[in-house]
């Protein structure tokens, strides 16, 4: 089953970015008076075709699904056999303004998509984890005066609900070469707590593997929620055992238990075994036994004990009013975009490393992991691969729509067109290192699925 939906989630991701790009080419080239010959989801062979409209467009589907294309009526499609009557409405004869917007229609579609649906989440609001943090013993957070516990309230200056918020503005300051300056939440001994502010120097933060490695790096996780029971279901292990919500665990099997999460994971180990649980309930000690039943996930047998697992302290609803939502969608692409052009830059002159390129196999897994969370993560995931497809088309390779927008840029300063010879060889080079970012980006996937 993980693996059925991980390929739906893939099929669904690439289904929805793909039509919502080539409708932007489709969209534009109509408005624009231009014919469409196809519009096809996937390249090479059409496997389905259905013709619609008074210019009988042809719809289709083709056998290779990473990717797809609008046809437009082009004379050189045709060896210059067009009728008269449809010469105006032909692609290439159109004015460099008019192609101009045609090309850059698709990328620009993909950035209202993303705006779209962070707008829409952002205005239904998120749960997120609160950007509290777990910190190593003599790292260099934790020498930079970074304690477990600390509450992160502002990255340079600029406020954080969320883990989430947290990570981007430390990535954001890293690709700027900038120190970081944290504002934190204390806690103190009392029970309350008290701010104070701590400096990470640039010097201490990733050149390379920013995204993979900079966490490791600072020493610095997210901290995890302690043991707390949440609701108990009726007829359970936990109900028969006495569990109440609101007991907190500490132990199981005389062995502390740290949080929540490994509270879980030795509740889920120990199928069908008795487990000694000792906590707190209300300030006083408690002690009692469970026994987890067996139940399938999956693959694989785990224990449950119909409990759930309060996590509510841990976590923050994210949500703005419409019209904050929609700035916060428009600011987070436009961050997104320019981070994402910034890091292709370091990587070009060697300040990033290429590791960072992720391909489709990465892509189809955090689908399919994305999806397994929920639906609020499947969209976020959905609207950030969008962005990167937006930016990634409008790099100045030959073969993608920003290669296109060179030639007419050129065409627009000089006043001809590019001469197809030059053009020729161009798209066969800009063919070639596609290829290639291809090559890396595969390696790097089976790389990350092997690790």
């Amino acid at each position: 089953m993980p693996l059925l939906q991980t390929i739906l989630a893939f099929a669904v991701t690439l289904g929805v970015l793909v039509i919502f790009h080539e409708l932007g080419h489709y969209a534009v080239a109509r408005w624009c008076g231009v014919k469409v010959e196809r519009f096809s989801v996937g390249m090479g062979r059409v496997i389905w075709a259905r013709r619609f409209g008074k210019d009988q467009t042809e719809w289709a589907l083709s056998v290779l699904p990473l990717g797809g294309y609008v046809k437009m009526l082009d004379v050189r499609d045709h060896e210059g056999e067009i009728p008269p009557e449809d010469m105006p409405r032909e692609f290439t004869s159109q004015s460099v303004g008019k192609r101009i917007a045609i090309v850059i229609a698709g990328p620009l579609a993909n950035f209202l998509l993303a705006i779209a649906i962070l707008a829409g989440l952002y205005s239904y609001g998120m749960p997120e984890p609160i950007a509290r943090v777990t910190v190593t013993e003599a790292s260099h957070a934790h020498r930079a005066g970074l304690h477990s516990g600390d509450l992160i309230t502002e990255v340079n200056g600029e406020a954080v609900r969320s883990w989430a918020e947290f990570r981007w503005q430390l990535i954001q300051a890293v690709l700027s070469e900038q120190a970081v300056r944290l504002t934190v939440q204390r806690p103190d001994k009392q029970g309350g707590s008290w701010m104070s502010e701590v400096m990470l120097p640039a010097q201490d933060l990733p050149e390379q593997d920013i995204d993979s490695e900079l966490f490791d790096k600072l020493g610095v996780s997210l901290a995890r929620p302690p043991a707390i029971i949440g609701e108990i279901l009726p007829g359970g292990p936990a109900a028969a055992a006495g569990l109440q919500a609101g007991d907190q665990i500490t132990a199981l099997d005389h062995q502390p238990v740290t949080d929540a999460i490994a509270f879980i994971d030795t509740v889920q180990a120990a199928a069908g075994k008795s487990l000694i649980i000792e906590g707190l309930r209300r300030g006083a000690p408690f002690s009692t036994t469970v026994t987890p039943q067996a139940e399938r996930d999956g693959e694989r047998v785990v224990g449950r004990i119909q409990a759930q697992v309060d996590m509510s302290s841990a976590m923050v609803l994210v949500q703005s009013g419409p019209v904050e939502a929609i700035s916060r969608a428009v600011r987070k692409t436009w961050d997104t975009s320019a981070m994402t052009i910034r890091m292709l830059g370091k990587m070009l002159i060697g300040e990033a490393s290429l590791k960072n390129i992720t391909g489709p196999i990465t892509i189809a897994d955090y689908a399919g992991q994305t999806a397994r969370i929920g639906w609020i993560s499947f969209l976020s995931f959905i609207a950030f691969v969008s962005i990167s497809l937006g930016v990634m088309n409008l790099l100045p390779l030959p073969v993608l729509d920003g290669g296109h927008l060179l030639y007419y840029a050129v065409e627009l300063f000089s006043g001809r067109p590019v001469p197809e010879r030059v053009a020729d060889v161009v798209q066969r080079a800009g063919l070639g290192v596609l290829m290639a970012l291809m090559a890396v980006a595969v390696f790097n996937d089976i790389n990350r699925l092997i690790g």
